[in-house]
């Protein structure tokens, strides 16, 4: 088995990937997002032969997508859960208009809310969107099922969605390619000019709402008989209805159990569910997040048991499962021997913190010395919320901050008010925001952290690094000059790393009257691997007086105690500074300096 050479050790991002592959997708495309990023990273190492792109948003991805699949090419666009709801608009219409080249969503979902601002279930905008569903339990089911999907959206004509949650994409597993496998080089569909199917006014959208039902009726008897739908009955009394990972729990508790394995579960194969309802004497339901099937099948009239252990919050683990398994076969939730296992101690957390010599830190030490109101955004700067910065009062969603700053001024909110924005987020939906402040005669001051890369979900490239996902030169967008010719008359451009240029330029634009944008540039510390400075820093204990004003800035590298045990002074760790120079310039009494080729005191 293992000496095949087409069998494969993927992650679940890495498997729809290259099933896409194999299905021959011609366009993919996708805004970079945890859980999700890892399949289009995936997609453009295979030569070239799928395009694939970076979108500024997911809504845009979709969009580039959709015409893709009208001009008859297969294509795919990938996001996280939260994506989907910027994709929302032009999926509801597509849903309307139907396929041409089968088109395929990847939505990675976030239980427990790992790298989110919400925790979110997907299948609840994909049944809105009357849209087909597979959920996959493993790597290999996520190749096979990407495979099938585009199979599907062009036997039905609908957009067919594959739903990953954290621990799906993420955890790798042995997948069997096939024998066959290689690039599928599926045709390109004709296109024929179809002003009724796909435009979609008023008169032309009242008939698409039928075909939108039609085309429900065919997925649901597709459903029906789906491979990816399994039956295992083993014993009358219970019977457990699963998808997605939380199938994997549900077999190692409920071994000598009925189970109702759903791949494909929307819609819901309801003829299938009230047969194998009808074998067993009590039905429960195990899904990750929300009760949608549950609600499905109990809307459908079909009993299902209820149970007192959460299953719909959070990521679910064997052990929540398992205490499900307890309650229902009556047993104790814990055994004695978990009851005499010793305790151990939890190992200590480390918080979450802006690196050692990250452009971010200056920006917002100077707005909470100035003590202005920062409504924040979605990125890694949003770790200027934490102690010691402190420095942000808000994080709603992506490009949020500039609309939520406006409205804080709206209501009348007598404070200095700033947006605070990183590059790859203003490009995603931030002008727009922006362009409503001038429209308005807004004075809200908004400061573009610049840092050229997206940085939070592993440095990819954006309109502004000048670089596409395939690492071919693009033209590089200016945010300066984006910013005036929205109407902003007052633009400022910084360097991240002087803070008596950004305590003046922030200080001043904070009392204006009018918009104003500060682009504060600083490469990110991680994308040029630690390279900032010439050197690193040191404190010189007899300069420090331990006042305590660097630890404000909370940078990893400086720590309190030394190793000579001066227990209230500032020690900087060489092997962790990159040189940045924020340390020295905060410090008062000139303890900070370069160490050049001296060792750290």
């Amino acid at each position: 088995m293992f000496n095949k050479p087409n069998l494969k050790f993927l992650s679940g991002d890495e498997a729809v990937a290259y099933g896409a592959y194999r299905a021959g997708c011609h366009v993919a495309t996708a805004y970079p997002g945890t859980p999700s990023t890892e399949i289009l990273e995936t997609i453009a190492k295979f030569n070239g032969e799928i395009n694939c792109e970076w979108s500024v948003n997911e809504k845009v991805a979709v969009e580039v997508a959709i015409g893709a699949s009208i001009a008859g090419a297969r294509s795919l666009a990938a996001m996280k859960h939260v994506g989907v709801n910027v994709a929302m608009d032009p999926i509801m219409t597509f849903t309307y208009t139907g396929v041409n080249g089968g088109m395929v969503v990847a939505a990675a979902d976030d239980p427990s809310l790992h790298s989110s601002q919400n925790e979110q279930d997907t299948r609840n905008l994909v049944k809105f969107a009357k849209a087909a569903l597979f959920e996959p339990s493993d790597s290999q089911e996520a190749y096979d099922m990407t495979r099938e999907a585009f199979e599907l959206s062009e036997r039905t004509g609908a957009i067919v969605f594959v739903r990953l949650t954290t621990r799906t994409a993420h955890t790798s597993s042995m997948v069997d390619l096939g024998d066959d496998f290689g690039y599928g080089n599926v045709p390109v569909k004709e296109y024929v000019k179809n002003v009724r199917k796909y435009v979609a006014v008023p008169a032309n959208a009242r008939v698409m709402r039928y075909d939108a039902e039609k085309r429900l009726a065919l997925m649901k008897a597709e459903s029906e008989k789906s491979k990816f739908n399994t039956v295992r009955l083993d014993g009358k009394e219970v019977g457990v209805v699963t998808s997605g990972v939380a199938y994997g729990y549900v077999m190692e508790h409920f071994e000598k159990d009925s189970v109702l394995k759903l791949g494909f579960s929307n819609p819901l194969p309801l003829d299938l569910i009230r047969d194998f309802a009808s074998k067993v004497e009590k039905l429960y339901v195990v899904e990750e997040l929300d009760p949608v099937i549950r609600d499905g099948i109990a809307a459908a009239g079909i009993k299902v048991e209820p149970h007192d252990v959460e299953l719909s919050m959070m990521e679910l683990n064997p052990d929540r499962v398992g205490a499900l398994y307890a309650e229902i076969k009556g047993l104790k939730k814990e055994s004695a021997a978990a009851e005499e296992a010793p305790e151990i101690p939890a190992l200590p957390t480390r918080p979450p913190v802006l690196c050692a010599g990250c452009s971010h830190r200056g920006v917002f030490h100077m707005l909470s010395k100035l003590k202005a109101v920062v409504s924040g955004d979605i990125g890694c700067y949003t770790l200027g919320s934490v102690p010691p910065l402190s420095a942000m009062d808000t994080t709603i969603c992506m490009g949020a901050s500039i609309g939520a700053a406006f409205g804080m001024e709206k209501a009348g909110l007598d404070r200095k008010i700033a947006a605070v924005i990183g590059d790859s987020t203003f490009f995603h939906s931030g002008m727009t925001g922006l362009l409503n402040v001038v429209y308005n005669n807004g004075a809200v001051t908004v400061i573009v952290l610049d840092n050229r890369i997206t940085g939070m979900t592993g440095h990819q490239n954006n309109p502004g690094s000048g670089k596409t996902l395939s690492g071919e030169d693009a033209p590089q967008a200016n945010i300066a000059e984006i910013c005036r010719a929205l109407g902003v008359r007052r633009v400022f451009e910084v360097d991240a790393y002087d803070l008596k240029q950004l305590e003046e330029v922030i200080g001043t634009e904070l009392e204006v009257p009018e918009p104003s944008v500060i682009v504060a540039y600083g490469t990110c510390v991680l994308a040029v691997r630690r390279n900032i400075g010439a050197t690193p820093y040191k404190v010189d204990p007899d300069k420090c007086v331990a006042c305590g004003v660097c630890f404000r800035i909370g940078c990893p590298a400086i720590v309190k105690g030394d190793p000579k045990g001066r227990l209230f002074k500032s020690y900087i760790e060489p092997t962790t500074c990159v040189g940045c120079t924020t340390c020295s310039q905060v410090c008062k009494f000139g303890a900070i300096s370069s160490t050049g080729e001296e060792e750290n005191n």
